[in-house]
């Protein structure tokens, strides 16, 4: 697929007109061709701003995500990204629910080699929450990757300071 064929596929990236959405959204989420599948390589996104709330009372709950992924035949659209999680803003789900949702949509959109999300959430009634999903495509190397990432992501957290 040629690069003018392939950025027709993508409705959101230069779209004046964006469609916010205010309720969890994945089918917001669009990919294009990785044209490097010859290699390994990460990509990283943060995103210091995401927010959700809590299902019981309503309350906003705020986190810094990070979602690393190395691709296979496809990438994910940033623009799409960034409206898939702001579409959260007004979804009431528990922190870990949110993270392994995210996840779970991702590798339904990629099917990535690998792929992880880690959420890092303020306190709230002062204790904080960090889920961290992963996925390694199965029966390849990146599944021993991610259950060798799983064993090991925690083992020098941080210094919490309130975030």
């Amino acid at each position: 697929m040629s690069q003018q064929e392939e950025m027709k596929k993508l409705t959101l990236l230069g779209n004046k007109e964006t469609p916010y959405i205010f309720e969890y959204s994945p089918q917001v989420l669009e990919s294009f061709d990785n044209r490097h599948t010859d290699n390994d390589y990460f990509i990283k996104f943060n995103c210091p701003e995401f927010t959700s709330l809590c299902p019981i009372t309503g309350q906003p709950d705020f986190a810094s995500i990070y979602i690393s992924y190395i691709p296979d035949q496809l990438c994910v659209e940033s623009k799409s990204l960034k409206l898939y999680l702001f579409s959260y803003r007004n979804h009431g789900d528990f922190h870990e629910n949110c993270i392994n949702t995210i996840g779970k949509d991702l590798v339904e959109l990629l099917n990535p080699r690998y792929l992880e999300v880690w959420g890092k959430f303020t306190p709230r009634g002062g204790i904080s929450i960090d889920p961290y999903y992963n996925y390694g495509r199965p029966e390849t190397k990146y599944e021993k990757m991610a259950e060798q990432r799983l064993f090991n992501h925690d083992l020098y957290p941080e210094n919490i300071d309130n975030r």
